[in-house]
């Protein structure tokens, strides 16, 4: 059985599409990203092995973030000794995307970009995913050690550390150079579910089925816009029916602004500020989007007084 949401239309680039197999305790997310990673991405000069590493955790951001429920920020933060030494994304509950990656050029390893070990890239560190609720609420957060050829194998490898996911992904990233950054990724979930309702040998057959779907299908389809995401999933849970609600719209856009600046500076000293000045103002470049942040004399004399 085939069923899309009242309100749900077929979206062409930068979404989150959710949905749940006919099978028993089965969800999903379908992500396909354009325009917004390819914006954040080109906002840096990125050798190509850390824009296509970039492209990688934000698509993740944005897929296990769609699987929570939170008012807040969900950060995908990787923290190694390799040339990438930090990576961090996050998104907001209502899909704004932001990413860096710390980079040591110098040692950045030569050949092909999609043959290149993330551990070559990341080295020897962890993995940390966050949920940062504000002041009223606990943080959450999860660490593991990285573990993997590739982000998506540190996220398998995460899920399999984890009490709370039981859960596959799979990832595929395209573009670089002179061609536009693309992705897309599924995630399939499996929730908890009443045992009373059905035996536990149904729940594994269809977990299983799901996960030989999953393995088995072509993931530059998740990213081609050419490719309805209504008619993908239909094509590949065929067997099983699926449910479509409606998607969510993901989009580049940093949370940085003068006044989360000024209320840094606010915290300084008088001697501190003057070292910072450099012809009478202070210029701070935000790491997430590369703009430029400037504070004039007239701006610290106001701080001043505050």
């Amino acid at each position: 059985m085939h069923v899309v949401a009242d309100g749900a239309v077929a979206p062409e680039d930068d979404f989150i599409l959710p949905f749940l197999l006919d099978a028993p305790e089965l969800h999903g997310r379908l992500v396909r990203l354009g325009p917004a990673i390819d914006e954040i991405i080109r906002r840096h000069d990125y050798p190509v092995h850390v824009g296509r590493l970039l492209a990688e955790a934000l698509t993740l951001t944005a897929l296990l973030s769609a699987a929570l429920k939170f008012e807040g920020v969900f950060t995908f933060q990787t923290k190694g000794d390799g040339p990438v030494s930090l990576l961090v994304c996050d998104a907001t509950e209502s899909g704004a995307l932001r990413g860096y990656a710390k980079v040591d050029h110098a040692r950045i390893p030569e050949g092909a970009a999609s043959e290149t070990p993330v551990s070559d890239l990341l080295g020897e560190g962890y993995l940390a995913l966050t949920v940062d609720q504000g002041d009223e609420m606990d943080r959450y957060q999860g660490i593991v050690e990285l573990d993997g050829q590739t982000l998506e194998e540190c996220v398998h490898h995460y899920f399999r550390q984890s009490q709370q996911f039981q859960a596959a992904v799979k990832i595929a990233v395209a573009g670089g150079g002179t061609s536009p950054w693309r992705s897309g990724a599924m995630m399939l979930q499996r929730l908890p579910a009443d045992e009373e309702a059905i035996e536990a040998e149904e729940k594994n057959e269809a977990w299983q089925r799901a996960m030989v779907v999953l393995a088995d299908s072509d993931p530059s389809q998740f990213y081609q816009v050419e490719a309805s995401p209504f008619d993908l999933l239909y094509d590949l849970f065929e067997q099983d029916g699926v449910r479509v609600f409606e998607s969510k719209a993901a989009r580049a856009e940093c949370r940085c602004s003068k006044s989360r600046v000024e209320l840094v500076l606010a915290s300084l000293s008088d001697e501190e500020i003057e070292d910072l000045k450099v012809d009478g103002k202070i210029t701070v470049t935000c790491e997430f989007c590369n703009r430029e942040i400037a504070v004039d004399e007239i701006d610290l004399a106001v701080l001043r007084k505050a």
